[in-house]
């Protein structure tokens, strides 16, 4: 059963892969990178700021600080556990993908991109959904874009980046959760 699920991401990855355009490259290695999206962080920080004042806004950064760690140290303590090498490591995959990141990590299961982008969709859309309520959909459709350029670019698989959604959601609504526990009184 396992082979059979591996066989079949395998399959879907170069599927997917292969949708790719050296058109569009250029777009994917820029929504690959871990720095393209700074100007929407500094949105979201002054929305938050705007909704919670410059003290609560310090609390929350500190819990996104370490729930971003939480998220990439998990995906590195899998990455580690389950060794499954990326596509582009694989020398039967090399001839049939497009590889087109910068470099090619080692092992690929599951993606810290992924489980971060969407950890932080959760946590600041579950934060502030009752002021913007169109945010958390936007968060989650930029979330899925992240993930998707993990595969475009050639470095993950569909299951790596599907798994680490998973994560990430999971861990952005604890630490939304720990947030109400930390500031309860009216703060949220």
């Amino acid at each position: 059963m396992v082979e059979s699920l591996l066989h079949n991401d395998e399959q879907l990855f170069v599927f997917l892969n292969s949708l790719g355009n050296p058109t569009w490259d250029g777009m994917w290695l820029f929504i690959t990178s871990k720095f393209s999206f700074i100007p929407l962080y500094a949105v979201l920080l002054y929305l938050i700021f705007k909704q919670f004042g410059w003290k609560n806004t310090l609390i929350i950064m500190l819990i996104v600080a370490a729930m971003i760690t939480a998220t990439d140290q998990l995906a590195n303590l899998f990455k580690h556990v389950f060794q499954r090498p990326r596509p582009c490591q694989e020398e039967h995959l090399k001839e049939i993908i497009r590889f087109i990141a910068p470099r090619c990590g080692r092992y690929g299961y599951f993606s810290a991109h992924a489980a971060s982008a969407m950890s932080l969709a959760v946590f600041v859309g579950l934060l502030l959904q009752n002021k913007y309520k169109y945010l958390p959909y936007f968060m989650l459709f930029w979330a899925a874009i992240v993930g998707y350029s993990r595969i475009y670019v050639g470095v993950h698989y569909p299951l790596d980046v599907v798994t680490g959604f998973a994560f990430g959601g999971i861990l952005g609504f604890l630490f939304y959760k720990i947030l109400q526990k930390v500031k309860p009184n009216n703060f949220l």
